[in-house]
């Protein structure tokens, strides 16, 4: 693997690289994400400071990013919503790697630390994400961490005409 890949939160001082990483990897897999590419590019970078979670001090809100030296090759983000009845559960959005730096462990990397997180997050009891149905290798790596299948959404997105459904996943923490 070479030199080890850093696993940080993201700062505001992040942000551009986070969002050029995200536009290319909206682009490159557009039936992985539910955000859409082209939307996407129009955002600025700042658009995305609430995903920091600079103003969650019971934590569960933040993004993670894996650094190769100074250059952002993978990210994974954790939502929170503030409401009190569902406070307890995290959401996993944004789960990206690198074209050229996958297989070396970074999604199974970024994962644990978010898992790790979450866990000491004040009240956050479970973490959710969705994954677009066929995706064996993401599925089979969410299992090996311990998330369960508990639906599937057919014709959750729409990309160019053609539906594909999201498996719905969860992990209690």
């Amino acid at each position: 693997m070479g030199q080890p890949v850093a696993i940080r939160r993201l700062s505001m001082d992040d942000l551009a690289d986070y969002k050029e990483l995200r536009d290319s990897m909206l682009a490159a897999y557009p039936s992985a994400f539910s955000s859409d590419a082209d939307e996407s590019r129009q955002r600025t970078p700042e658009s995305y400071r609430a995903r920091l979670g600079l103003e969650r001090p019971e934590g569960g809100e933040f993004t993670l990013g894996a650094w190769d030296r100074n250059r952002l090759v993978g990210a994974i983000s954790c939502e929170r919503d503030a409401r009190i009845k569902v406070r307890h559960i995290g959401h996993i959005i944004g789960m990206m790697v690198r074209d050229d730096q996958q297989g070396r462990g970074l999604g199974r990397a970024l994962l644990v630390e978010c898992i790790a997180l979450a866990r000491r997050a004040d009240g956050l009891e479970m973490l959710t994400l969705t994954v677009t149905a066929g995706n064996l290798s993401a599925t089979a790596l969410y299992e090996r961490l311990g998330f369960f299948r508990c639906g599937s959404l057919p014709r959750a997105i729409c990309v160019a005409g053609q539906y594909f459904a999201k498996d719905q996943m969860a992990l209690d923490l």
